[in-house]
């Protein structure tokens, strides 16, 4: 996803709109990190109303207030506004740490085509290698709520043990998705070393004792129990 704006400035949708205009500051920025690409504007109806939704969603995943830790998850706004005075007024209703293109990058309508886009609003969600995880994921975020940042983290192959939302403290805590292969592979050899403790102490008991351990032993000794013991 970083090759995808290097060489591009990104701002912040802060009061200082602080930019990210660097190789390095851009791969601090977006690396290993899922994007959501949200394209819209402020004359269509639907990105009003939706801005809210995503606004919401995207502050109970990172803002500290509700989260532990900040998902590895970025918003980038590609407005598709006609004016300037319209992108800075819907940008009033995006959060903070938001990030957009200047309105007169034209790199906007290239991502627009890029991508697709043939509605508003669209949020495409990206991999950190740039793969599209969802083509318009609207519709996921209205039904699934927080959860589809789950679904996401899980196909984009991005554990971070770290992250926790607020209702995960309520008594529970998160286990990672690979705990399941883990406690099972741990039971596997749980049950090797129990198998090879019986075979040694049937083995103790058999020198001095005969009975099972001198199958054992002849199994493994080749007759060799027929020999004066």
């Amino acid at each position: 996803m970083v090759d995808l704006f290097i060489d591009r400035v990104l701002l912040k949708n802060n009061k200082e709109r602080d930019e990210l205009n660097t190789e390095r500051e851009i791969i601090m920025g977006l690396q290993n990190r899922i994007l959501m690409l949200f394209f819209a504007s402020a004359a269509c109806d639907g990105c009003q109303q939706f801005a809210l939704t995503l606004s919401d969603f995207f502050k109970r995943l990172t803002d500290e207030f509700y989260v532990d830790r900040s998902a590895q998850l970025v918003l980038l706004y590609i407005s598709l506004d006609d004016s300037e005075e319209k992108q800075e007024s819907f940008l009033k209703e995006l959060p903070k740490k938001c990030l957009f293109l200047a309105y007169e990058d034209p790199y906007r309508r290239e991502l627009e085509a890029m991508f697709n886009v043939e509605e508003l609003p669209t949020v495409v969600v990206l991999r950190p290698d740039c793969s599209i995880l969802a083509a318009n994921a609207v519709e996921e975020i209205l039904g699934l709520g927080l959860h589809c940042f789950r679904n996401w983290q899980e196909a984009a192959e991005l554990i971070d043990r770290n992250f926790m939302m607020s209702e995960d403290f309520e008594g529970k805590s998160m286990r990672s998705l690979s705990d399941p292969l883990r406690r099972l592979k741990y039971k596997v050899e749980d049950e090797k070393k129990k198998k090879k403790k019986r075979k040694k102490r049937k083995k103790g008991r058999g020198w001095g004792e005969g009975g099972e351990a001198e199958v054992d032993g002849e199994e493994e000794g080749g007759g060799r129990g027929g020999g004066s013991w």
